[in-house]
């Protein structure tokens, strides 16, 4: 299926377009539009404007994780579009907390937005199809809450109760494209490798082409990123596109490493499967 994906927002912006700390990209998949994520504010329809692109237009949204930057514009997205639901993974809620020293702070959805519009979110589990050709995939791979740890991310239980996030809220959106599979996911909190050989091993008979969203290695030793590096080139996908929490200095890393493969993740950045 000829797919289109659109940047609406990322960090790096231009002149016309600009940016900030979150991810929203427009996917139209043969007569589809699917808006996967909202940002971190009402930015994306000010670039949607911009770009002559029509929120109401959309028949489906999707939310890769729980966090704010990706979650922030939902409330925006449902006054201008009237029609398409929002689908969440059934372990995303209003609970994503990261640990500052003694003190923990609110990542999460915008307060309420769960209720406010329940009316309009759909919750999945499992391997769930979206529409032909589209599905949503949740992490299959065992004790992310390490990865939790090591971000010193929770998911609050109770007034005064926490556990490790382990990323149960966090699916990736995959296409199936004349290319082959393309895998969008976001922050790849789960690990960018092990999302890849998730989707490997729901659709084994599939060829897997490319890999788009952000892979949450600004905090990340180079050694770190260089081993992310050389497990993804070692995968054999084709194309790559990155940016948004893998920020400048760990894309420069990557893209010594993949060359030509690698493509960066941009405001106004149209690419064509």
């Amino acid at each position: 299926m000829k797919t289109k994906l659109t940047v609406i927002v990322d960090n790096t912006g231009n002149e016309e377009l600009a940016g900030e700390w979150g991810l929203c990209i427009l996917v139209e998949y043969g007569e589809k539009k699917i808006l996967l994520d909202a940002g971190s504010s009402e930015l994306f329809a000010e670039n949607m404007k911009k770009l002559g692109l029509d929120i109401a237009a959309v028949d489906y949204g999707v939310l890769s994780h729980a966090h704010y930057d990706h979650g922030n514009g939902m409330p925006r997205f449902f006054r201008d579009n009237g029609k398409a639901e929002f689908y969440l993974q059934e372990a995303a809620d209003e609970n994503c907390y990261k640990r500052l020293g003694i003190f923990m702070k609110y990542i999460g959805l915008p307060r309420h937005v769960t209720i406010d519009f329940a009316d309009r979110i759909q919750y999945v589990s499992g391997d769930y199809q979206l529409t032909d050709g589209v599905w949503l995939i949740p992490h299959k791979t065992p004790n992310l809450e390490l990865i939790g740890k090591r971000e010193k991310m929770y998911q609050r239980t109770g007034l005064l109760s926490w556990k490790l996030d382990d990323f149960s809220h966090e699916q990736s959106l995959v296409l199936d494209t004349d290319e082959g599979l393309v895998i969008l996911n976001s922050c790849s909190h789960g690990g960018a490798v092990n999302i890849i050989n998730e989707v490997r091993k729901t659709f084994p008979d599939k060829k897997i082409y490319g890999y788009v969203g952000g892979m949450h290695l600004f905090n990340k030793t180079d050694e770190e990123v260089e081993a992310v590096a050389k497990n993804i080139a070692e995968t054999g996908i084709e194309y790559i596109c990155t940016g948004h929490c893998t920020r400048g200095h760990a894309y420069g890393i990557l893209k010594q490493a993949l060359g030509d493969r690698l493509d960066q993740l941009r405001v106004g950045l149209v690419k064509e499967f």
